[in-house]
């Protein structure tokens, strides 16, 4: 197909280098709107595709509940009297687990800030007690040693696996798998480290954090017992919470929605205030894929409006270049030539065009989200289908705006262009 226009093409080559500049110029309206095409979809799928991730890794079948203060416990100002008591009772996850048959799995989640010391170092922990399904349910990589056992559970051993950032702040080079660490008054093995993903915002966050070291949670109720108090803004606040979060796992995804909402009924019912929060990933992630696509479809017009005045532009140079070449068209047709041989040598010059300047955009366009990477550090993806689909509206916006031009150019009548001059 190439070979049979390749001298056209040639000729439409070089008619343009007769006036490199007027061609650059032309040019740049379709390298700015592909390379802002490409660069803006970047981003926005770099961004949406971290949030996206983080959210898959709750699990698109786990449903979290966690314990949250009720409006009238943050209403109430007189800490230094009042025992906070909210959240989640353990009776609240054996009623889970055993009404609902679509669940699969239920892991209660105890919560105790203790302060931690190896040797001199000292830091803050988040004291997780659960059970060993909870690495089923939060997958997270092990790094070194063992994760939690049953035998663990059963025989309320004083075992605990921390996280890379705790190793790093605590145990420095030191041998970690086997070192004892102290938390509050009571001592621990530490026998495994795994990675934490962190806090997503907004709504809901992972369940891990960096400070994280998890024990049995029948370690966690026996030593540290449900009763904690905290310093807020100098002032002493006693809480008393059984449970800050149960993760539960549905046999199926189609069944999270409906159990999710068959738990907040239960819980409804043997609460007498809304002390709990629910949270459905599988219902965040879609939200999120919704609000990714629509953020794709507003970046795409904004950009593509480029792209028409880049079309535009190629429009007017054609044109022009039409009544410049008014003279060569009419000796053409004189010496035979059909009206589509002067479509197609027009069409071409302005497919010739806005394809040199695609080309152009999509190296601009993979340059610049490398650049907003490397200096601020946002995730970028430039996905193969920007890429394809860019170049193929650049080639489209030389079709289209060239017909009219190419059109004009072999309707004019070759006698009154051979007058012309």
């Amino acid at each position: 197909m190439l070979g049979k226009y390749r001298r056209e093409v040639k000729l439409g080559v070089k008619n343009l280098l007769l006036h490199k500049l007027r061609s650059f110029l032309t040019m740049l309206g379709v390298v700015f709107g592909v390379g802002s095409v490409i660069a803006m979809l970047a981003v926005g799928e770099g961004a949406s595709k971290e949030a996206l991730d983080r959210i898959r890794k709750l699990g698109s079948q786990n449903i979290l509940i966690t314990s949250a203060k009720s409006i009238e416990e943050e209403t109430t100002t007189n800490s230094r009297i009042f025992m906070s008591v909210y959240g989640l009772l353990y009776e609240d996850e054996k009623r889970i687990a055993e009404s609902f048959p679509d669940i699969k799995t239920t892991v209660p989640v105890k919560e105790v800030r203790k302060q931690a010391r190896l040797g001199e170092r000292t830091m803050e922990l988040r004291v997780v007690g659960t059970t060993p399904q909870w690495f089923d349910l939060v997958q997270r990589p092990l790094v070194s040693g063992r994760i939690l056992l049953q035998r663990d559970f059963d025989d309320f051993a004083n075992v605990v696996v921390l996280t890379e950032h705790g190793v790093r702040k605590l145990l420095a080079t030191k041998n970690t798998i086997g070192q004892t660490l102290r938390i509050g008054t009571e001592y621990f093995e530490v026998i495994g480290i795994v990675q934490n993903a962190g806090v997503i915002g907004g709504d809901i966050q992972t369940p891990d954090q960096e400070i994280d070291a998890y024990i049995p949670i029948s370690v966690a109720q026996e030593r540290f017992g449900d009763v904690q108090t905290r310093t807020v803004a100098g002032s002493q606040t006693r809480e008393k919470i059984e449970l800050n979060q149960i993760i539960v796992q549905v046999g199926s995804i189609d069944q999270v929605e409906a159990a999710a909402a068959g738990i907040e009924a239960m819980l409804k019912r043997f609460h007498k205030k809304v002390d709990y929060r629910i949270s459905v990933p599988l219902a965040l992630l879609r939200q999120a894929e919704a609000t990714k696509r629509t953020f794709n479809i507003v970046l795409g017009s904004i950009a593509g409006i480029s792209l028409l005045v880049g079309g535009i532009g190629i429009m007017n140079i054609m044109l022009a270049s039409v009544t410049e070449r008014t003279r060569e068209i009419g000796i053409r047709r004189a010496i035979g030539a059909k009206k589509k041989q002067i479509i197609l040598q027009f069409l071409i010059e302005t497919v010739v065009l806005s394809t040199t300047g695609g080309m152009i955009g999509m190296g601009i366009g993979i340059l610049i989200p490398w650049i907003i990477t490397q200096l601020a550090g946002m995730p970028t993806v430039v996905s193969p289908f920007s890429l394809v689909l860019s170049l193929g509206i650049s080639m489209g916006v030389g079709i289209v705006f060239g017909i009219y031009p190419a059109i004009r150019a072999a309707n004019l009548d070759p006698i009154v262009a051979l007058r012309h001059e």
